[in-house]
């Protein structure tokens, strides 16, 4: 192992140490009582199976038989969900096949950050999450459930499902994804009619057509942002099916892998003899390859408050340094759209995330001796799964890389590390991604031009108000002041300006995201404007700095000066009501901070 890896995931069990061991205890008391349902009175039991067939009424009468959870975030108007109205029927059958029996425990919500993404239902995007991790408890509530299979794969839906399924960790747990869409329009070509139409070259037909050919069938966006990451990042802590992530929905081998994940699933169930639940394989060693593989990938900036949300359900404290830390010793293995101009399925053709991970276990990035759902060592997921007439196999992926420009081995990866840095200084605590920007660009120092909303952004681009050097603040975007949006309308312009030869760097309390891109990004920044931060003091001019390099955030303004300065007052009425933000108030008044994971499940004592 890499001694970094090593003192970091030390640091991590030090750090959880009580926390998990309550954690643990309250599993194990759980673990205990299995099957749950032989717990239920007969009134109890009687309604639980009331809608059942008669066969499947037999089963569950009987305690040696596994009752599956499927617990479900479809809905047909989103492309990443609208597969999973399939799933369903291939879960009860292949439970069928093993003499068990699978029921539909409850859906819950899925939003797509694509529809919402500039629009007011944006602010209700990052809480969704944990409505979902809520949403998925209740559906487990019941305690008819021997084991859980969990269908979702975008943004806030897989940390949502896993957050709520971490709360019955007892139970054996398998996500199961629907997959990406075929390859559309190069990326490329989306970014520069994108970029067009930012400065008014190219109209809303145009841009319609351009985008239609980029998102244009069932699947998840191709790019690769949070719903992609969250893929590999599951796959990676072994709670898929080895090489599952990445292949399209609605095929065979796709179909294959959903009924091979049922009836591994029931394997696992205590039932037919498993010991071992979503607790066991959720571990402070699952969540640093989690975190290894993020950084290595140039995953997405959400993950640094959602996989800290998890690790937290799971009792494990992990914090922004422990990014920081890992990134500074892990290879860069990738360059998948925006960090590059692939997208996630010449990923996956170039050998992918099974490609991925032998290459980082053979440079001691990876913990191999965890638990996963195909048994004990992540040797399995090396291996990529293929149909042989209509028997799924698993085979080793080759060699090498069957395409350099989006998947390295790690003796010639694309940069030594992974491109994440911590900022610090006297404007907060922030995050950065530096994989798709310049080196020149790591260090930028300008006046600060200051917003409210990204509107306004854009109204003083269209202007011609941004043409020079300054660094753009857009503040009262975090957790407690507007629920974070992302705010990637804001990329176009920023590229625009960069390209016109300034020296850009944007400043927020928001969201970027995995899509963003060659403009450095100080992100997630808090204290947030809304609780009074530095942010809130910043003045138009003020000096602003955001050095990667250095891992610094600062503001050029006499000490004295600073000090007698009042926060900005930004009272954010229009955000409180419409399109139900009205409903999320108490959300957004308790949200923990972003280092904390952005959740209103825990303080921000805590």
């Amino acid at each position: 192992m890499h001694p970094t890896v090593e003192r970091v995931t030390q640091r991590i069990v030090d750090r959880s140490r009580g926390a998990r061991r309550d954690y643990l205890g309250r599993m194990e008391a759980m673990r205990q009582q299995s099957p749950q349902r032989s717990r239920l009175s007969c009134g109890n039991l009687a309604h639980g199976f009331a809608a059942c067939q008669s066969g499947d009424k037999d089963t569950l009468k009987f305690m040696n038989k596994a009752n599956v959870a499927i617990v479900s975030a479809y809905n047909d108007m989103l492309s990443a969900h609208q597969p999973y109205h399939r799933f369903p029927d291939l879960v009860r059958a292949a439970a069928h096949g093993m003499g068990s029996v699978a029921q539909f425990a409850g859906g819950t919500p899925a939003m797509c950050d694509g529809v919402t993404q500039g629009q007011p239902g944006m602010e209700l995007s990052l809480f969704s999450r944990d409505v979902i991790a809520m949403s998925t408890a209740v559906a487990l509530s019941h305690n008819m459930f021997d084991a859980t299979v969990l269908l979702g794969i975008c943004d806030k839906i897989v940390p949502g499902m896993l957050i709520g399924a971490l709360s019955f960790g007892h139970l054996p747990t398998i996500l199961i994804p629907s997959g990406p869409m075929p390859t559309g329009l190069p990326n490329k070509e989306k970014q520069r009619v994108r970029q067009l139409y930012a400065e008014g070259k190219v109209g809303r037909e145009e841009l319609l057509e351009t985008e239609s050919k980029s998102y244009h069938s069932p699947g998840t966006c191709t790019f690769y942002g949070t719903a992609n990451s969250n893929q590999l990042l599951v796959e990676v802590m072994g709670l898929h099916l080895p090489g599952a992530a990445f292949f399209n929905p609605d095929t065979p081998l796709r179909d294959a892998l959903t009924r091979a994940a049922t009836e591994q699933v029931i394997r696992l169930s205590r039932p037919n003899g498993g010991q071992l639940g979503l607790a066991d394989m959720v571990t402070e060693k699952s969540i640093v390859n989690a975190l290894v593989a993020l950084l290595s990938t140039g995953g997405s900036t959400n993950h640094t408050m959602h996989w800290v949300a998890i690790a937290r359900a799971a009792g494990i404290l992990i914090d922004w340094d422990d990014f920081a830390e890992l990134s500074a010793v892990v290879p860069s293995l990738t360059r998948i759209y925006p960090n590059g101009q692939e997208d996630v399925n010449a990923f996956h053709d170039a050998g992918g995330t099974p490609f991925l991970i032998r290459e980082l276990l053979s440079a001691g990035c990876l913990h191999d001796d965890v638990e996963t759902v195909v048994g004990p060592g992540l040797e399995r997921y090396t291996q990529m799964p293929v149909l042989k007439g209509e028997r799924l196999v698993w085979q080793p992926v080759p060699d090498g890389s069957g395409n350099t420009g989006v998947l390295r081995g790690a003796d010639d990866p694309f940069a030594p590390d992974g491109g994440l840095r911590v900022l610090g200084g006297n404007l907060g605590r922030g995050v950065i991604k530096i994989s798709a920007v310049a080196p020149e660009y790591h260090r930028v120092e300008a006046p600060a031009v200051i917003f409210h909303d990204q509107n306004d952004l854009e109204a003083a681009f269209m202007a011609g108000e941004l043409d020079r050097d300054c660094v753009v603040v857009v503040r009262f975007q975090g957790p407690n002041a507007n629920g974070m949006p992302e705010l990637h309308k804001l990329t176009p312009y920023l590229g625009v300006i960069q390209d016109r030869g300034y020296r850009v760097a944007l400043v927020t309390d928001g969201r970027m995201s995995g899509a963003s891109g060659k403009v450095p990004a100080a992100i997630h920044v808090y204290p947030e404007a809304a609780r009074g931060g530095p942010l809130s003091r910043l003045r138009d001019g003020d000096r602003v700095c955001v050095d990667a390099i250095a891992g610094r955030l600062t503001v050029d303004v006499p000490e004295a000066e600073w000090r007698r300065r009042s926060a900005a007052i930004q009272a954010l009425s229009e955000n409180r009501h419409g399109l139900g933000r009205e409903l999320f108030g108490w959300l957004r008044k308790e949200a923990s901070t972003p280092e904390q994971g952005a959740s209103f499940f825990w303080t921000h004592d805590a």
